[in-house]
């Protein structure tokens, strides 16, 4: 099929623009076509997507589906999709028709609701499908306006502050990208990612204002792009703005941001940072072990004494992250291999945990902890799917939330032991805010007047957990379903760097000489 990575990206806004022209009024019936028509909209695209994946060659290790167009004022539109990206877009287009669906009891401004979630995903699906700067860029920060609304409009009391925190510093982070992406075109003359990936930028050692800048342009490089992807994953410490974004956001808000943005921020380093600032990437790698290792055990820490449901996931995810970014640059097979399932993984089970708070949020309108407990005397359908999900957010061997952490754990001791046992106590932390967060919610006594008549899930949301659940499962005895199509490209890009750095150090040696 040709374009066929354009039809997946555009389809949603396709829909959206249905819904801006044609839907008027916005009573109950106007309501629920715009309901309908995002749920048939994001259903389709995955059903599309499915068509990527079928044809997808995993042998392949160079970009598919390539689609190359001239575009305005001379840049160029270029869509692509690897080994690497395949599967965040996959991850995009499953996770938002689950997203549609949790919405179904949304009544205030629900058109433009449906619409800015349509944009957003959109917006996502370019971010892990452009091969030109430009467009990666316009992307990248276009995604920004849709998030801020959601979380500024149906967001919770305080959603102004957190919007515009949570605006400000991701579009801050991101200032110094442009500028690096600027040098890099006037360096390279091409804003062409392939080519680009290719392309040996300057690494000699250099003085900058009375400071050594060792890695040369390379680092200053890695370090504006570390910049936004820092921001965007995030790590410890610009990290600050994520658990308000959560707290305030709405319910499908949490799960977008928790399942797919944070996820940028990981396949921008796997994109950028290391196959085109091998060097750089290099000198800096100790700093990020340890910002990684720190994170992990800080926000499990943090995690452990929140009063807020939303709060102690959000800083669940940033130390989630933290495995991530340390096995990214662990740069060897397991690595990265591991912190791309770590990611995909996450997907599902942290957008599960903020749906399954989204549940008992909905029939009681508080997120606070202590006002729960003994759920399980009221509601076991969700006491049993809130504890499948707390095990996979604490690695239980059979959930996918083992197998990312232990590819992870296991490439980074072979880097670097001190960092690696650092990191290993997050994973006892983790059992501990994640166990104590399930037992006074859901175990014990049902002793609160208010939680007498809450009732268990409905079908939709049952319908809605199946899938997750399905896939956490499934990913957990068989690994094999990512790691086979990430495999052969994480080779390759790990190889590339291995062969770059060699090349920097033969170049560094023969100047010397």
């Amino acid at each position: 099929m040709d374009n066929l990575l354009s039809i997946v990206t555009f389809i949603p806004a396709v829909a959206a623009l249905i819904l801006l022209v044609f839907l008027r009024g916005d009573d109950d019936a106007a309501n629920r076509n715009a309901k309908w028509l995002a749920m048939a909209a994001t259903t389709v695209t995955f059903l599309v997507s499915l068509f990527i994946l079928a044809e997808f060659d995993p042998n392949d290790t160079g970009f598919q589906f390539v689609e190359e167009a001239p575009w305005l004022l001379g840049l160029q539109y270029k869509m692509g999709v690897d080994g690497i990206s395949v599967l965040f877009v996959m991850l995009t287009t499953f996770m938002m028709p689950l997203v549609i669906a949790a919405s179904w009891n949304v009544t205030v401004r629900v058109k433009e609701y449906m619409i800015a979630f349509l944009m957003l995903e959109t917006l996502m699906l370019g971010v892990f499908m452009a091969l030109d700067l430009v467009l990666f860029y316009l992307f990248f920060e276009a995604g920004l306006i849709p998030m801020f609304l959601i979380i500024g409009i149906w967001g919770g009391a305080n959603r102004i502050y957190a919007s515009f925190k949570f605006f400000l510093y991701t579009f801050l982070g991101s200032v110094l990208m442009l500028v690096a992406m600027v040098g890099m075109f006037a360096e390279a003359g091409t804003t062409d990612i392939e080519q680009l990936l290719i392309h040996q930028f300057d690494f000699e050692t250099f003085s900058l204002a009375g400071v050594t800048i060792v890695g040369g342009f390379q680092t200053l490089l890695f370090l504006a792009f570390f910049a936004s992807f820092a921001v965007k994953m995030p790590m410890w410490p610009v990290h600050t703005w994520l658990p308000d974004a959560h707290v305030q956001a709405p319910t499908a808000g949490s799960v977008v941001l928790a399942a797919i943005l944070l996820k940028m921020g990981g396949y921008g380093f796997l994109r950028f940072s290391i196959p085109m600032f091998p060097v750089g990437a290099e000198v800096l790698t100790p700093l990020v072990l340890w910002m990684s290792a720190i994170a992990i055990v800080y926000t499990s820490l943090v995690a452990l004494v929140q009063e807020d449901m939303k709060k102690l996931i959000a800083y669940s995810s940033v130390a989630h992250m933290g495995f991530v970014t340390m096995g990214i640059f662990a740069a060897n097979q397991q690595g990265v291999d591991g912190a791309i399932f770590q990611m995909i993984s996450h997907g599902f089970i942290s957008g599960a945990l903020f749906l399954c708070v989204g549940v008992i949020y909905d029939r009681m309108h508080t997120r606070e902890i202590d006002a729960y407990g003994g759920l399980v005397n009221r509601m076991p359908a969700y006491a049993l799917i809130f504890m499948l999900f707390t095990m996979a957010n604490v690695g239980l061997p059979g959930t996918s939330g083992f197998v990312g952490e232990f590819l992870t754990l296991v490439a980074i001791f072979q880097v670097n032991t001190w960092v690696a046992a650092v990191a290993t106590t997050g994973v006892i932390f983790s059992a501990a805010y994640a166990l104590w967060l399930y037992r006074r919610v859901v175990m014990g006594d049902l002793i609160k007047e208010s939680l007498r008549s809450i009732s268990d899930m409905t079908p939709r949301e049952r319908w809605i957990f199946a899938p997750l659940v399905a896939m956490t499962l499934l990913l957990g005895v068989y690994p094999a379903l990512v790691l086979d199509i990430t495999g052969p490209a994480v080779a390759a890009l790990v190889s590339n760097y291995d062969t770059a750095l060699a090349a920097a150090e033969a170049a560094s040696q023969l100047a010397s000489n």
